[in-house]
Order: C-alpha cells, then structure tokens, then sequence
C-alpha cells in the first residue's frame, strides 16, 4: 500500500473511532426508575414461570406441555441471569415482593394455585400449568409493553423480546386451552383480549 492508501485507511480509522466515542454510553437508571422496577419484577416474574414449569415437568405426561414448559423455564433463566448482571452493574438491589394487589396485575400465581400443580392428578395439573402460565404471560405483556419505547436499550429490547416470545406462547397456551376443551382463566386487569 502506498503512503497516500495508508494515510487514507488511517483518517478512516479516525473518524471511525471518533463516531464511536462520540456515541451515546447507555446511562445507568436510577434506582427509582422504571427500568429498574421492571427489571427487577420480570426477575420475580419469570423466577415464578420457572417454577410452575419445573412442578409440572415433574408429572407432565402431555408432549406439547412438557415441551412448551420446557422451552418456558430454559428461556427465562437465560433472561434471569441477563436481569441479574444488570442489576449488579447499576448497584440496584432484587427489589421486594409484590402485594397481593400487584402480585394479581402481574397475573402472578398464588401459593395455593402453585400447589395445586403438585397435587391435581396429571391431565388435571397439566391444564391447571396451562391456564396459570397463559395469565402469567399476559401479566408480562402488561408489564413489557410500556418499556419497549424505554431510552435504556437493554430494557428495550428486554421488553420487546419478552412481548414477542410470551405473545407467540400465549397463541399456543390458548390453542393447548381450547383442544382440552379447558376454559382460561379471566386476564389480569387491563388486559385486551385478542
């Protein structure tokens, strides 16, 4: 390369660097902030989604339920971990549990409903995990959908992943609902019906 080329190739290389420094650094939210209350109640969230996907894996017989709480539990320990080093990086604790007025916004399962899962005979249990993670999903699109426009692009797409991968879940909890001939359970308040 002769010297002009290298030259050339160099003032490239400085605007590039440039462009990238003068690039926006992602700000850390504020404790207070919506970003780290959503992120810190998607963790309790998803750790419950865990849960029920764990309890009925344990009686599951039904291929289409084992698979789907399956697909369930092993995204949404990958999405924990990602909201688990977030919160570290920005200093913000896990956050507290929700009350019971929350905790049924969120479409959260009560202790009761949890049990059941253990207790219900199998094709019961199945269609009992299905109804409560169909609400549980819907609860997540409630708490997503305001966040996916956040400034925050971690949040962002978090709230944009969540929307998309829980809404295609939801068409296919429902779809599972309707060939048991199963009745889903009524949507967390503000919930649109599709």
């Amino acid at each position: 390369m002769n010297r002009r080329g290298a030259l050339v190739v160099l003032a490239a290389l400085g605007v590039g660097g440039a462009l990238l420094l003068a690039q926006p650094r992602p700000v850390t939210p504020a404790p207070d902030s919506p970003e780290v209350r959503f992120v810190q109640d998607m963790r309790m969230h998803h750790d419950q989604a865990v849960t029920m996907s764990v309890l009925v894996l344990k009686v599951a017989r039904d291929r289409s339920v084992r698979s789907l709480a399956l697909d369930i539990q092993l995204g949404q320990e990958e999405q924990n971990r990602q909201m688990e080093a977030w919160l570290r990086r920005w200093n913000a604790p896990d956050g507290a549990p929700p009350g019971a007025m929350h905790a049924g916004m969120m479409g959260l399962a009560t202790p009761d409903e949890l049990l059941s899962l253990k207790t219900l005979p199998v094709r019961e249990a199945e269609t009992q995990f299905l109804r409560l993670m169909l609400r549980h999903h819907q609860g997540a699109l409630l708490m997503a959908r305001p966040l996916t426009g956040s400034p925050q692009p971690l949040v962002a797409g978090l709230a944009r992943q969540v929307t998309a991968a829980q809404g295609g879940e939801i068409h296919t909890l429902g779809s599972l609902l309707r060939a048991r001939e199963a009745t889903p359970l009524p949507a967390p308040a503000g919930m649109s019906h599709h």
